[in-house]
């Protein structure tokens, strides 16, 4: 249950981001904006980690596989894919695009196995559930 809360605000989270990301961007640039955004998370992360945390920093040096750590690279693209993906679409139609990409991906990464994620076979009902989103996605859209 505490999963499903989560994952749930999380999305909230990333539509209010979204929204405003954009407007920020429509007041400064894609680049000024993506780099606030990235900047504050920093600085938000360092101060939990300072008050609650306290891994030693040198851990990430253990990371077993060094691909990995390119998860901020791919976080700064995703700050500013959702920006034009907001600005061009809207947030309802572009937060939905962005939602039936990451099922799309991570279930290929569940059923390829990669990434260390364990391997799972394919189940048609969950296809077939993505189907449905998808054709949520058109029936949205007209």
């Amino acid at each position: 249950m505490w999963g499903i809360f989560i994952a749930l605000l999380s999305g909230a989270l990333m539509s209010v981001q979204g929204v405003f990301n954009t407007e920020v961007t429509k007041q400064t640039s894609l680049w000024v904006s993506s780099a606030f955004v990235q900047f504050t998370a920093l600085l938000v992360c360092l101060a939990v980690w300072l008050f609650s945390d306290r891994t030693s920093l040198m851990s990430l040096t253990e990371v077993e596989h060094k691909y990995m750590l390119l998860s901020g690279v791919i976080g700064a693209f995703i700050t500013v894919t959702v920006i034009r993906a907001m600005d061009s679409l809207g947030p309802a139609r572009a937060a939905m695009l962005i939602v039936i990409a990451q099922l799309i991906v991570a279930y290929v990464i569940e059923l390829m196995g990669i990434f260390g994620v364990e391997k799972q076979p394919l189940e048609w009902r969950k296809v077939l559930g993505m189907l449905v989103a998808i054709a949520g996605i058109v029936i949205f859209k007209w």
